[in-house]
């Protein structure tokens, strides 16, 4: 459905009273045309035909008066896939109402503030919509991991933030999860921040934003319901249809699942019903973005269910025969490309696009300051902390990676690596490509030599696995560097010497090319093991 086109329209008969459960209540609305944008429906207000508006499992169409009726159970919301061209009037949560009476139960038990009571559902759920022009080229920010564990962490978060959306033209953000570090009751102040950025924010849930304390899974956002809203829903922006998912699937306190880790990444039945609903109602050669925590596949976790997607196979084959397809997570704090087809349940055509994203914490806001006085933070797989720009143009995207640090090279690091554990002391030319994928390529020009392709390698980044060896003191427990999925080699010959200066030539993941003419940084190693990564 874009903008309310004529198909959406001709389908807004159908309502939603064939589909009301028996054990849930009815809820009941309208949506309108607010054109004084206070979110309230004045006498005579306009109906608006062929919204969709969901339970989050089930969508339906407003009629020509821009009625409908969904069943609403206990502790869900019912919300309107907000149109493109549209806008929902009033507050930022203006999209959703939540229907739990007496709110979260004092069983519950939870530390943090959960769902204040709503009370008895209201007879007319009404949104309003304002008209905010159709945009067929638009951009995003996409964040991940902000995870601030405290004042101190979410004052780095605040600076940052705030930094790389004041002079953006983008026209909302969207975090991928982790916006905490287990502390819930930084959300406000959270949420105060980003309303400085001037910026519209969606957000997915993560690990590090459920009530941990909460023994029944299913009080696992209580507190995400009452500060931030629904964990899932969608909305349509442009020419694209942006789909938000909760995959965090917690065991409960005091569960542990096969990982080791007391929650998994599931998508689940219900949000899979509600996906396969929204996707009913959008054209096939629409644009199609899908946002979550955790990864559908994982790099250097393939196999850890807390890690990857358990479902992944069924919510691809959703996406089947749609040829503009992507999705975006979080959580591993590294920078990954991973393409995939049949073997992951996605039919095609081509193959669907999962990029996992860049932590805003980097490694978990560890490490030495900078001169502003916020940690290095350079991620586990040598990338820096930053975030993404999505670029959307009709059905066609494009990403690219923004470092924090502003001074430093947002593209790559070059390091020419002496190897005093070999004989002959052994030189490696080693680039980290901090956005690069499988179908990156990356050359070098020295000053005196020939041209020479590098091979993409597993192996940890030589410059971030000293930095945290030699900052110990001020990294976070588990920091560690990682294999990266970024990085590529090249041996010079035994006996060779090298240029101090050369020209590293990159085409990226989304085919641009650029050159960076660089001094080599010499890194002393006693040897360090490194596996040839499969141009598969």
């Amino acid at each position: 459905m874009s903008a309310l086109g004529a198909s959406a329209l001709a389908m807004g008969a159908s309502t939603a009273s064939a589909i009301i459960g028996k054990d849930a209540a009815t809820a009941r609305g309208r949506v309108f045309a607010d054109e004084r944008g206070n979110g309230v429906r004045r006498a005579g207000a306009r109906g608006i035909a062929g919204v969709m508006v969901s339970n989050g499992r089930d969508v339906v169409l407003t009629d020509g008066d821009g009625k409908w009726a969904l069943p609403v159970a206990e502790g869900e919301h019912v919300f309107v896939v907000e149109p493109s061209g549209w806008r929902t009037s009033g507050s930022a949560r203006a999209f959703a109402y939540l229907h739990q009476p007496a709110g979260t139960s004092i069983s519950a038990g939870l530390r943090h503030e959960g769902v204040k009571a709503t009370g008895a559902m209201p007879g007319c759920i009404d949104f309003g919509l304002m008209r905010v022009g159709h945009a067929s080229a638009f951009e995003a920010l996409l964040f991940a991991d902000t995870q601030a564990a405290n004042a101190q962490e979410l004052d780095y978060v605040r600076r940052l933030v705030l930094q790389s959306t004041a002079e953006t033209r983008a026209d909302f953000a969207i975090s991928h999860g982790d916006v905490m570090g287990d502390d819930l009751s930084l959300i406000p102040e959270y949420l105060d921040i980003l309303k400085q950025s001037r910026l519209r924010w969606h957000h997915c849930p993560g690990n590090h934003d459920m009530n941990l304390d909460a023994v029944d899974p299913g009080f696992a956002f209580e507190s995400w319901k009452q500060h931030i809203g629904p964990t899932h829903y969608a909305f349509e922006y442009g020419d694209a249809t942006f789909i938000v998912l909760n995959n965090v699937e917690y065991f409960g306190a005091g569960s542990v699942g096969p990982s080791g880790r007391g929650y998994q990444g599931r998508v689940g039945a219900r949000q899979l019903r509600f996906v396969e609903n929204i996707l009913s109602y959008v054209p096939q050669e629409r644009l199609v973005v899908l946002s979550m925590h955790i990864p559908l596949e994982s790099f250097d976790a393939p196999h850890s269910l807390a890690d990857t997607t358990v479902d992944r196979a069924a919510l691809m084959r959703l996406l089947r025969g749609r040829p503009h397809t992507v999705s975006f997570a979080g959580h591993s704090h590294t920078t990954e490309h991973h393409y995939l087809g049949a073997a992951y349940g996605f039919a095609g055509p081509g193959l669907h696009h999962h990029h996992v994203l860049t932590a805003a914490s980097g490694s978990w806001w560890s490490g030495p300051k900078d001169d502003r006085g916020i940690p290095v933070a350079d991620s586990r797989d040598g990338s820096p902390k930053g975030f993404h720009v999505l670029s959307v143009e009709g059905s066609d995207y494009t990403t690219r990676f923004v470092a924090f640090d502003t001074t430093a090279d947002s593209a790559m690091r070059a390091m020419l690596i002496r190897d005093e554990g070999s004989h002959a002391g052994r030189r490696t030319l080693i680039v980290n490509v901090f956005d690069g994928g499988p179908n990156t390529t990356v050359t070098c020009d020295f000053e005196s030599g020939p041209t020479v392709s590098l091979s993409r390698t597993a192996m940890a980044d030589p410059y971030v696995k000293a930095l945290f060896a030699q900052h110990r003191g001020t990294c976070k427990p588990w920091v560690e560097a990682s294999s990266s999925s970024h990085v590529w080699v090249w041996a010079l010959p035994q006996g060779a010497d090298a240029d101090s200066r050369a020209t590293i030539r990159v085409k990226d993941e989304m085919g641009r090319s650029f050159a960076r003419s660089i001094a080599l940084d010499v890194i002393q190693s006693k040897g360090s093991a490194a596996s040839p990564i499969s141009a598969g």
